[in-house]
Parts: structure tokens; sequence; C-alpha cells
């Protein structure tokens, strides 16, 4: 079976993880969580790469023991170290990491001290009140444990958007060359640009429906076909994942990508106005008693209820339907219209990049500046960067500036508010800086009105500019931190500072509601990459497709002006007072 990058940085996540749950030594378990951060966000196929004979030592962080288990996984699809430690220690230990809240540190302290294995033995002790005797637990963690495991029984199994798309960009492309084929279109949750998605749909058009059903269960990570007819299959691939796929008429293939788009409540309300009219609306087309009349494009459906098109990240029946009505709806923000990015890490603290290459790659994605904004002293699995390490680079960000043509390099820092409300770095520092963004990277479980409180102080501080991924989330890892939003959200208006949509595929952080918030407050949002490697600057377009799903236009966006526009608008965050 084919190998994607996700899988290899899932392998290389899990070994971490092992090696952290047995004591191995850090470095070596820091080495592995960098190359899956590494290849994850690679932006080049692995197996194109090796098939090239590229030397995949030249990859940051990629040493040759780690090339050679990237080369073993791409082309056996596991890994001996993997199953290795697999030997080593109780298999169920995997299935406990992948529970919100519970990484490798407390599943060694429940392996360890309770002798947990499997989940059930896991919720029996929190059951039982058992694991709040355990340090760093507590009820409260105790309690979080039982509501996460009931939480996992009762949903479905879903996948980032990120790596959603490693699949469904390969499978599409797969079915695209198939001849007779005509069109093809994910099209679901995927095309809505959903955080997470279940599965993938595929519709297609073709001259040749039967070609086109043989080659798509032919699919080479296909492990299982779970129905095959003449128009539509269902497969499950190797990664787990289940796609289906549908063929459909040229005429009705608008009326099916509206309905296999969903979501369910927008097309349930778009039927209800069909009705309203006295028409049939469904897969086929939309109907007049038995004559179709309209259903070739998604446009003519939207028409046929007197509606404007509606763009599918908007399709959640949260009152689109009623701006389409009053021609009010948003034009929404697109990649290319930002113009720079402010949030990006190099190899000064945990990113794996140089100034001058983070520079260039920025500038060949057709950016035009780029804030460098490494972490602060405190964080220091990250190496953050204390008052004398970070004027230094302020010099070499100068000195890089006066090279440079085509983009332009901006100083900041991404510095950590402290439990108080104070920032990590001293203002004779943050002062000498172009922008300042705070982020929360502890201490998640305060009260609501604390960790409030917290952020509200820090976004008082007079060097206070951007507030990086505002909820905290952590996708499939941590839940958002309780904090008040519309306080903190109106504080920036009154403030006169900006929220981060943090683009990352682990965060995709403002939430879409808190997006919708931001705009209607009239607060700008900028859409960051949080790039630590060139590769992570293709990271936008989901940052993009998240802004799209709260409503943002261009206007909403700060990162969609000119440079001497931003620099006089995050400058006014600048100025003490």
């Amino acid at each position: 079976m084919p190998v994607h990058n996700a899988d290899v940085a899932a392998i290389f996540d899990e070994i971490a993880d092992l090696l952290e749950i047995q004591g191995a030594n850090p470095f070596r378990i820091r080495a592995y969580r960098n190359a899956a951060r590494t290849v994850q966000e690679l932006g080049r196929d692995l197996r194109e790469l090796l098939r090239r004979g590229e030397d995949l030592t030249e990859l940051p962080g990629i040493g040759d023991d780690l090339a050679g288990k990237i080369a073993e996984i791409v082309e056996t699809g596991g890994c001996a170290m993997l199953n290795k430690l697999h030997k080593q220690l109780p298999a169920a230990l995997t299935e406990l990491l992948k529970l919100p809240g519970l990484g490798p540190k407390r599943v060694k302290a429940l392996y360890h001290e309770l002798d947990i294995h499997t989940l059930e033995q896991l919720h029996r002790a929190a059951r039982d009140g058992r694991l709040r005797e355990l340090p760093g637990f507590g009820a409260k963690t105790e309690q979080r444990i039982l509501g996460a495991l009931e939480a996992r029984t009762a949903a479905p199994r879903r996948v980032k958007l990120a790596v959603a798309a490693q699949y469904a960009d390969g499978y599409r492309d797969y079915l695209a060359k198939t001849p007779g084929v005509r069109e093809v279109v994910v099209a679901g949750s995927f095309r809505r640009c959903r955080e997470t998605v279940g599965d993938l749909d595929i519709l297609v058009t073709t001259d040749d429906p039967a070609r086109a059903m043989k080659r798509f269960v032919s699919y080479d990570e296909v492990r299982k076909v779970l129905a095959q007819g003449e128009t539509r299959a269902t497969v499950r691939l190797a990664s787990g994942l289940q796609v289906d796929v549908r063929v459909v008429e040229p005429g009705s293939f608008g009326a099916a990508l509206h309905y296999f788009t969903g979501s369910k409540a927008h097309n349930i309300a778009i039927r209800r106005l069909g009705q309203q009219r006295g028409l049939k609306i469904n897969e086929y087309g939309v109907f007049k008693g038995d004559k179709r009349i309209a259903g070739q494009t998604e446009e003519s459906v939207y028409a046929s209820v007197g509606l404007r098109y509606i763009p599918p990240e908007l399709r959640e029946d949260r009152g689109e339907i009623e701006l389409a009505r009053a021609n009010k709806l948003p034009k929404l923000v697109e990649l290319a219209d930002l113009k720079g990015d402010l949030h990006a890490h190099t190899k000064a603290t945990d990113g794996h990049h140089s100034l001058n290459e983070m520079a260039l790659a920025a500038r060949g994605r057709g950016l035009r500046y780029l804030a460098i904004t490494e972490h602060s002293r405190r964080l220091t699995v990250a190496h953050g960067l204390d008052p004398k390490r970070l004027l230094k680079q302020i010099g070499e960000i100068d000195r890089l500036n006066a090279e440079l043509d085509g983009i332009t390099l901006l100083k900041g820092i991404e510095v950590d508010i402290l439990e108080d409300g104070g920032l990590d770095l001293p203002d004779y520092v943050l002062a000498q800086l172009d922008l300042v963004i705070g982020a929360v990277h502890s201490q998640f479980h305060l009260s609501r009105a604390r960790q409030t409180e917290r952020i509200l102080r820090a976004m008082d501080h007079p060097y206070f500019t951007i507030l990086a991924h505002p909820s905290g989330r952590l996708l499939e890892r941590r839940e958002p931190y309780d904090v008040d939003m519309l306080r903190i959200i109106r504080k920036a208006r009154r403030r006169g500072c900006f929220l981060e949509l943090n683009a990352q595929p682990e965060r995709l952080d403002l939430l879409d509601v808190h997006c919708q918030m931001a705009k209607d407050e009239g607060v700008l949002v900028c859409i960051d990459s949080d790039a630590h490697s060139i590769g992570e600057f293709d990271n936008l377009r989901y940052g993009v497709g998240q802004a799209r799903r709260g409503w943002l236009e261009k206007d909403d966006v700060l990162n969609t002006r000119g440079l001497a526009e931003v620099r006089k608008l995050i400058g006014r965050t600048m100025s003490p007072a």
C-alpha cells in the first residue's frame, strides 16, 4: 500500500510517545517529534523524493538513521523500531494516547503507578476515583478523562482536514486521469472546509461509468470494497478512511454536488424553500412535477429558489440563506488576498530553517512581508529567546532586510502570557519590536473567570499586538480552555489590537463562530501560518478555509493589507500609554 507523509508522521509520533512512556532520553524523543512535524508539513511527497533518489538528510532534523526509517516505512508500510516498542509495552497504550488530555507523561504515570493498560481499565479507575490520587491529576482531571472516554464511544472517527487532504487530493487526481472522466469533485465536509472529516464523498461525471467504477475500486490504497454498483461504490482505505463515489450525469451534477456537499441542515432549508414554490429538490435535480427544470450547476439550484449562489464554507444554516435572499452574502476572503504572514519561527528556537530561508520561501508564495516571532524564554522546550538572544536576532533581521528584495521581515516575538497576565519579556526589549504576539502556553485549566482575566490583563500591556491561537485548542488532543471569548473580542476592539487565526491544521484557531463574533465587533483577524519550516506556509490554505467558514471578507483580515498600512495598524498597539 502506498504510504503518505501523514502515515510516516503518525509512526514517528507514536515512537516518540512510547519512548516517553519508557522514560527514554528526551533528546531522542524530541528528534522523533521534530521528524514527525517535518514530514507532516513537508509539502512534497516522500515517495516521490525517494523515487528520484533525493537525499532525505537534507530535510530539517533528518539524519541518516531517521532517513533510513522513512525509507523503510515508505517501502514496507511499517517500522521495525515501532514493532519492537509494541512488544516491550502493552499494545493498548496507544489507544490511551489518543484520548484528549492524556499525553505521554500522564499515560506513563497511569501505566507505572496504576498498572493501567487499556481504556476499560482507565474507565474503571476514573469511575472509582483512583486517578485523582496521582500527582498531576486531581478530581477535575479525573472528570475530564471520564468525559473524554464517554465522548469517544459516542463520536465517529474523524481525521484532521489537512490529513484528509493528502488522501482526497491523490484519489481525485487518480480518478481525473481515467479516460472519459470529465469532472471529479470531493464534496462533503471536506469541501466545506470542516476542521475534521469523517469520510470522503467524490462525485464524477464520465462518458464511461463502468470504467470509472472499476478504476475507483482498483485504487492501490483500497483495503476493502464495502459496496459496488453501476454508479456508486464505497471503499475503505488502508488508512481506515471511508470513501464513497457516485457517478452522476452532467444534467444532475450541480444538484448532486449541492446535495452531497451539505450540510444536512442547509440542504433541508433549501428543500423547504423549494417546497414553498411547488418544487422538489434532490440529488438528481430540481423538479416541477416530473420535469427537471434545474440541476446542471449549483448556481441553477439556488436560482430555482430565488437565491444567489452560496459558497460551500457557509452552508451550515447559520443565517446564510437569509443573507442570500437579501443579496447581502459576504464576498469571502481568498488565499490570493493575503499579502503577508505575521507569525513564523526559525531554527533560532524550534523552527527548522534560517531567517533567509523562511524569507525566500514566503516570497516564493507571493507574500510581501513576514514577521519572525520566536518563542520567548519561558517556553524552554522550544529553546525560547531571552532578552539577549532576541536583541541579537533583531540585529540579524535588520541586516538581512538591507539585502532582501521583494519581501520585508518584521521583528516580533511570540511571548508567553504568564498566569498573572504579565508578559514573559521586559518592556525595554518589547519596545524594539514591530509587533508582540501574546500566547497562552500553560495553565490551560484555570477557571473561566481566571483564564479570561489573565488574557484581558495581558491585552492591557502597552506592547501587546495580537492574541495567538485564542482558544488554545489542539484538535483531537486538547479541548479549548474555558474563556469568555466575547469579552476578549470586545477588549481587542477597545484596545485596538488583533486576534490570530492560526492556520496550523491541529489548531485552526480562531473557531469559525469566533471569527463571526470578531467580524461583528469590528475586530480584525490575522490569518497566520505559525510556520516552523518552509513547507508550512502551505497551511495558509486551511486558515483561509476556516476564515471563510467564519464569514470573513478581505477587509476583515489584517494581513490582506499592504506593508505600509499594516505597519500603521500594528504600530498603534506598540506605543506605550
